[in-house]
């Protein structure tokens, strides 16, 4: 298998066709896949970095990673998705290493908080997120908050 390019971007600097692309693999998995009916474009796209990996120009990862003080005082990963055809390929970890590590980056000496689908706690805490609420439910899909504080920015993770 080709290793996966990644490519950041702010939604201003993406062309209309990999935002097409973007927005149709999300509703895939988000909506069809999952059966939940929920507004996908919830106004956080303009103040996120987008992340896609491709592989061999096919988009096979992506995630977002909403500006610090907007969904929490952390900036905030989501919306983490592998296509399809590209599943049970430890792209997800990629996907995540590379993720982590713009954060580091873009947004020096601050952790990262997220909304966890409640069965990925295990995936998301082999990155050093820790669950910092009680279950609940988003869009009707078992949810918990993790937190990734600064000083677990190493990337000794998997």
């Amino acid at each position: 298998m080709s290793p996966m390019q990644f490519t950041w971007a702010r939604l201003a600097n993406l062309n209309a066709e990999t935002l097409h692309e973007i927005m149709a693999a999300r509703q895939r998995v988000f909506v069809v896949e999952q059966n939940c009916p929920y507004l996908d474009a919830d106004g956080y796209d303009a103040q996120s970095w987008h992340l896609t990996g491709r592989i061999n120009g096919e988009l096979a990862a992506y995630l977002r990673i909403v500006d610090a003080g907007l969904k929490y005082p952390e900036p905030s990963i989501g919306r983490v998705l592998t296509a399809l055809p590209f599943r049970g390929r430890g792209l997800g970890q990629q996907l995540l290493r590379e993720a982590l590590d713009g954060c580091h980056h873009r947004y020096p000496g601050q952790g990262n908080r997220i909304s966890a689908q409640s069965y990925l706690t295990d995936f998301y805490r082999s990155f050093g997120f820790e669950q910092v609420s009680a279950e609940y439910l988003e869009d009707d899909i078992p949810h918990i908050e993790m937190l990734r504080p600064c000083t677990a920015l190493t990337m000794d993770s998997p």
